[in-house]
């Protein structure tokens, strides 16, 4: 009834959802149940790439509420994205124990290599699943709390913040990339073994991986929404629409954006945690401004301010990645601005913005 409510009108999320909980069971069906050489079986690295995609839909949709319905464009929100990916990989790097290639029951094998003698502090407790899934969260929404503290009380908008957000996970990255940071330096944390004491190689675990994948975009979505469609979303709006006026009628501005843009960390966070042990390795390159500013490109294919169409221009985006950079892997770069370019011009709101238009040429005619 409570998913139900939060749906009502909005027939593209409807469709969305129910896509994915069709795919989810007819991937899943497929993959364990239909022999290897039957001609419909998903292999386990096509299920691999869906929950990838799947991670970035997320992400997408986290871009798309502090973008598409706040006007904040974020070009950092990959930093939020690494920073929960590297939470989960420092859980999945204690669940090693002695089975690295130094044998060392406690400290990574980056850190014997580099000759450090105690597992640092920051490292403390993350053998436990619990403690790891709460810095997820805890981490990316604590930097976007602050970061959005200082910014927003400032007063800081358009392009200046955008300028400043890609800033700030360019710093990361470069961070991230010293050894002495305690985080694998430039490459990284990787070689893991299992989850929960289940095998990464399982096929298994890799679908029981994109079904949460697949259960965490869900949620992500519903959560959205209901935020979008409640009073908080509705001054959002106003607040992206004209800011000045939504200040002067006495509203605290700088509440809004900031309980907004830290919960959009936090699923960018979540993303990031499920991407990682499907992709088996977290670095700093994931902090890199490109990454956010494809998650930009994304919503813009998508459609702003839908969400679905975050999560459709997401996989599409990603789809065309996979394909371009296998077969003209040069290429990628220019189609991926080619794609934004033509988008800008001649669909300013999305792909989904051409389904919209056909919907209400037939009710005016209606």
């Amino acid at each position: 009834m409570f998913t139900r409510s939060i749906l009502a009108g909005d027939r593209g999320g409807q469709i969305m959802l129910g896509l994915l909980l069709a795919v989810t069971i007819g991937v899943t069906f497929a993959n364990q149940f239909l022999p290897i050489d039957h001609a419909l079986h998903v292999p386990t690295y096509t299920v691999t790439l869906l929950g990838k995609y799947l991670c970035y839909a997320l992400l997408a949709v986290a871009v798309d509420l502090a973008w598409g319905y706040l006007g904040i464009l974020s070009l950092g929100h990959g930093a939020f994205f690494a920073l929960g990916g590297y939470a989960m990989g420092m859980y999945l790097m204690r669940q090693i124990g002695d089975r690295g290639v130094y044998g060392n029951p406690e400290l990574p094998d980056f850190m014997v290599f580099l000759n450090w003698q105690e597992l640092p502090w920051f490292w403390q407790g993350f053998d436990q699943f619990w403690l790891a899934m709460i810095m997820v969260m805890l981490i990316p929404g604590l930097l976007a709390f602050l970061f959005g503290w200082l910014a927003f009380r400032s007063r800081v908008t358009g392009v200046y913040l955008s300028i400043i957000t890609q800033a700030l996970t360019y710093a990361l990255m470069l961070a991230f990339f010293r050894n002495e940071m305690g985080f694998g330096g430039n490459n990284g944390l990787t070689d893991f073994k299992d989850i929960l004491g289940f095998s990464l190689q399982s096929d298994n675990t890799r679908i029981g991986l994109f079904i949460a994948s697949a259960a965490a975009l869900a949620m992500g979505y519903l959560v959205c929404r209901a935020v979008t469609q409640s009073r908080l979303g509705r001054v959002s709006v106003a607040i992206r629409d004209a800011e000045t006026r939504v200040r002067f009628i006495g509203y605290r501005v700088e509440k809004v954006k900031l309980w907004i843009f830290t919960l959009s960390a936090v699923l960018a966070g979540i993303a990031g945690a499920l991407y990682v042990p499907q992709v088996g390795i977290i670095n700093p390159n994931e902090f890199s401004p490109l990454n956010s500013i494809e998650a930009v490109v994304w919503v813009a294919v998508g459609g702003r301010a839908t969400l679905f169409g975050a999560v459709a221009g997401a996989l599409m985006v990603n789809y065309g990645k996979s394909y371009f950079t296998a077969a003209m892997p040069e290429a990628w770069l220019f189609a991926l601005g080619a794609i934004f370019v033509l988008v800008t011009l001649f669909l300013p709101r999305g792909v989904v913005g051409l389904f919209q238009k056909k919907s209400e040429k037939q009710q005016e005619a209606g």
